[in-house]
């Protein structure tokens, strides 16, 4: 195996062990007084502790065939749909960034904006304890990010946040009702702190976009028309991904087919 096979195979692994991690972060985090690290690992239906050979990554999922040992109940499909999803978003972030500060910076962050997907979607809850320390995070690792000044961070979070904020508060204004949750806000500003605010547009313009096909959608099946609820987080997080991976693809196709330059 030569080099570069050996660093993108421990991209995966690393990838998917931080994904092993997240999922207990994705069921214990949205409860009120538990940890994330104490009590270990253990079955939701029979609370048998889960021993290190059955919570090998997405292996253990495979040649348990979807069961606990002890109780035989199902296993949620998504402990390893987060797995194997961190474990991609690791690998392309070696093939993006190679072995460097770039791919640790954003590691964290993608580790972030996973989490934050799976327990808004589930819960319609942003956790202040991942956006709120993210933003402070990204603002200082901005000052040894090569891709983003601390400029740059600092009126991502400032705009990020301050436009978000200025929206939900004429949304509410005009309908009295609340459009746009806090934890929204919040997640913008960490992406403008992480990506800078060069990143917001973008991010905003595509999240929007998403939101609103899969809200028709989801109007459409709920029959609820204009009550319709529907998580925003994971667009935010989606669009972020998609910016921080095709950077260079979105800026020049602006500056060809917009601007034309």
């Amino acid at each position: 195996m030569n080099d570069l096979l050996f660093w993108q195979a421990v991209a995966v692994v690393l990838g998917a062990m931080v994904g092993s991690f997240l999922n207990v972060v994705i069921v214990r985090l949205p409860q009120e007084g538990q940890s994330v690290v104490f009590p270990a690992s253990h079955c939701p239906v029979c609370n048998a502790a889960i021993r290190w050979y059955d919570n090998i990554p997405l292996l253990s999922f495979v040649l348990l065939r979807r069961r606990c040992r002890a109780c035989r109940a199902l296993i949620s499909w998504r402990y390893p749909a987060v797995e194997l999803a961190m474990a991609l978003l690791s690998l392309a972030l070696f093939r993006s960034f190679g072995l460097s500060v770039v791919f640790g910076i954003y590691f964290l962050y993608t580790a972030a904006l996973l989490a934050i997907i799976f327990i808004d979607a589930e819960h319609q809850l942003i956790p202040d304890v991942i956006s709120l320390p993210g933003i402070a995070i990204g603002l200082a690792l901005s000052l040894i990010n090569p891709l983003v000044g601390w400029q740059n961070a600092a009126i991502g979070i400032l705009v990020g946040g301050g436009s978000f904020y200025l929206i939900a508060w004429v949304y509410y204004l005009i309908t009295k009702r609340e459009g746009m949750g806090g934890g929204d806000i919040k997640l913008l500003a960490m992406i403008g702190a992480f990506q800078g605010w060069q990143a917001l547009p973008f991010v905003v313009f595509i999240s929007s976009l998403l939101g609103t096909v899969v809200g028709i959608g989801a109007m459409v099946k709920q029959r609820k028309g204009g009550r319709t609820v529907i998580p925003y987080g994971p667009f935010l997080a989606i669009a972020s991904l998609l910016y921080l991976f095709f950077r260079r693809e979105i800026l020049l196709f602006f500056f060809r087919f917009v601007l034309g330059r």
